[in-house]
């Protein structure tokens, strides 16, 4: 059962949603779109609000993080230029400075998976992530909408056979964001807030799922922040959804 359903339309500038009093969690899943300021600042206020011991980040390889917590985690510059924002191809930092800023005292956590990994799991050979969770088994159902997923991020232009291999892609991030955020937890007793993108912030089959299964005494909270129409009955614990991100058609550039 959910423990907060929120549907909300937010209006404008980048100013945060108001999700409510938060429940107590040792891990919480923030997930969002990518280049949407208006789910950044929603992270940023939850951020403040729990005041995490670790900050897990999706776009961070261990490496980024660790020169994160070399400096000054409100001075916004310096954490784009440490950990070489610029280059990685990620929205605008500007964004993301407000979590940073957030939980200045936090560990910060990177949980990236690096490309070699993500190829070979694709291709079907095994894949070397350490901390990884087990994700458990997708069914038919979950399999298929997994896949179609797959199909549209990807402008329906991949061929099909290549879309198992995507899909456990999706599924060895979820498996390497879920083990950084309990060994995070593990190392700080918590909390523990991963920021991440919506589709890993599923509790049927994304973080959230691989965590309960393998560490049922841990107790993880998430949320899902969307665009357009919401879905009051999606996987999340709790579920944000902003007006459509005025933003180039990312298919238009790709050729029939």
């Amino acid at each position: 059962m959910k423990t907060l359903v929120a549907l909300v339309t937010l209006l404008a500038a980048p100013v945060a949603a108001d999700v409510g009093p938060l429940p107590r969690a040792d891990i919480f899943v923030l997930g969002e779109v990518h280049d949407n300021p208006l789910h950044h600042a929603t992270q940023a206020r939850i951020v403040g609000q729990v005041a995490p011991k670790a900050l897990v980040f999706e776009m961070l390889s261990s490496a980024q993080a660790g020169a994160a917590m070399a400096v000054d985690r409100t001075d916004a510059d310096a954490v784009a230029a440490a950990t070489g924002w610029a280059d990685s191809g990620w929205p605008d930092f500007a964004m993301y400075a407000p979590i940073f800023a957030a939980a200045p005292d936090a560990m910060v956590v990177g949980a990236a998976v690096a490309r070699d990994d993500l190829v070979a799991v694709m291709q079907g050979d095994t894949a070397q992530v350490p901390d990884a969770l087990p994700v458990p088994p997708l069914t038919d159902a979950q399999l298929a909408t997994l896949t179609q997923e797959q199909a549209e991020a990807h402008c329906d232009k991949l061929p099909e056979e290549m879309l198992p291999g995507m899909v456990s892609a999706q599924r060895l991030r979820d498996a390497a964001f879920g083990g950084a955020a309990v060994a995070a937890f593990d190392a700080t007793g918590g909390p523990v807030v991963l920021i991440t993108g919506t589709g890993h912030a599923r509790t049927d089959v994304g973080v959230p799922a691989a965590i309960r299964a393998a560490r049922p005494d841990i107790v993880v909270w998430s949320l899902g922040q969307s665009e357009g129409e919401g879905d009051p009955d999606a996987p999340f614990d709790a579920i944000l959804t902003t007006p459509v991100q005025d933003r180039p058609d990312p298919c238009a550039a790709i050729a029939n």
